[in-house]
């Protein structure tokens, strides 16, 4: 999805997306918000993210899936609980047609956040 350059945050990004995806795109907002409340919301990379010491995550309305960028660590770290989905060093896809794994999400924003806050230390 090309994003306009009109696009400051993540309602607009949202607003500007396709119309069927948009309610999975707020319930990832939500979902992650949930998990990192002290994360900032911004758009990077043309992407929602969440930043705590640093990109967090980011998410993103595809043609076909939902993208979803956790970092290389926590895909190499979940590369077994993955084998479900198309996945690269950054990037997992998730399908819309397809069940979205919330569990295995909580695990990786969890991991994330952690080893942001240690970024810190």
């Amino acid at each position: 999805m090309n994003i306009s350059p009109s696009i400051k945050n993540i309602d607009d990004y949202i607003y500007q997306a396709n119309p069927s995806v948009q309610p999975l795109l707020k319930e990832m907002r939500v979902f992650i918000k949930s998990l990192v409340p002290e994360a900032i919301e911004k758009i990077s990379y043309q992407m929602p993210t969440f930043y705590l010491n640093g990109n967090l995550v980011h998410f993103a309305a595809q043609k076909n899936h939902l993208g979803f960028y956790p970092g290389g660590s926590v895909i190499h770290l979940f590369e077994n609980k993955l084998k479900n989905f198309k996945h690269s060093k950054g990037a997992i896809q998730f399908p819309y047609d397809k069940d979205i794994p919330w569990d295995l999400l909580k695990e990786m924003i969890t991991y994330r956040r952690e080893e942001n806050l240690n970024l810190k230390k």
